[in-house]
């Protein structure tokens, strides 16, 4: 990334890489610094709430920026905090970089930090991200159950309710969702 003549080098999660504009276009990033003994190192992220749910990830023990990276760029934010409230470990461990334990460790702990916003009222839009359709978030479960990477799955799930906007049978969200991948 260039800006002001000075370019810098962002590490960014694969969602933010999927929605950017073509190469010389002007593009608003959220940023989070983290500052290692040995770099200084700027991650990039295309919506706030992304970059707010990586810094909260990243006050997990075990949870470093490489891995709250691969957390924020493969699952939506709705999706991870329904995955974290039902206490869902076996879509959590299909992540990359996190296992059973990690994922355990990450419903414990992120379900108080989840709900400690929600009472204090700093939930902001990250809590507000949670609501969603449950039809939809049914439908990408059964799909990352099958075996998608859980962006796949999320994005033919949302081009299938695009298309079938008033489609309540799971069964064949499903299906027009096997038929966008």
């Amino acid at each position: 990334m260039e800006t002001g003549g000075i370019a810098y080098r962002l590490s960014i999660p694969l969602s933010t890489y999927t929605r950017l504009p073509q190469q010389e276009a002007k593009v608003m990033l959220y940023l989070s610094q983290v500052v290692r003994e040995d770099a200084h190192i700027l991650y990039a992220f295309d919506a706030k709430e992304e970059r707010d749910l990586f810094e909260l990830l990243l006050t997990i023990s075990g949870i470093g920026p490489k891995t709250a990276l691969a957390i924020v760029g493969h699952m939506e934010i709705g999706a991870f905090q329904r995955a974290v409230g039902s206490s869902d470990i076996r879509l959590l461990s299909k992540l990359p970089g996190i296992g059973k334990k990690t994922a355990e460790r990450l419903v414990i702990e992120m379900r108080d930090k989840f709900k400690g916003g929600a009472r204090k009222g700093k939930g902001g839009p990250l809590l507000a991200a949670q609501g969603g359709d449950s039809i939809e978030a049914d439908a990408a479960n059964a799909l990352i159950n099958l075996g998608y990477n859980p962006l796949d799955a999320q994005k033919a799930v949302a081009s299938a309710r695009s298309d079938k906007k008033e489609e309540t049978d799971l069964g064949k969200l499903i299906t027009a969702a096997l038929q966008m991948i």
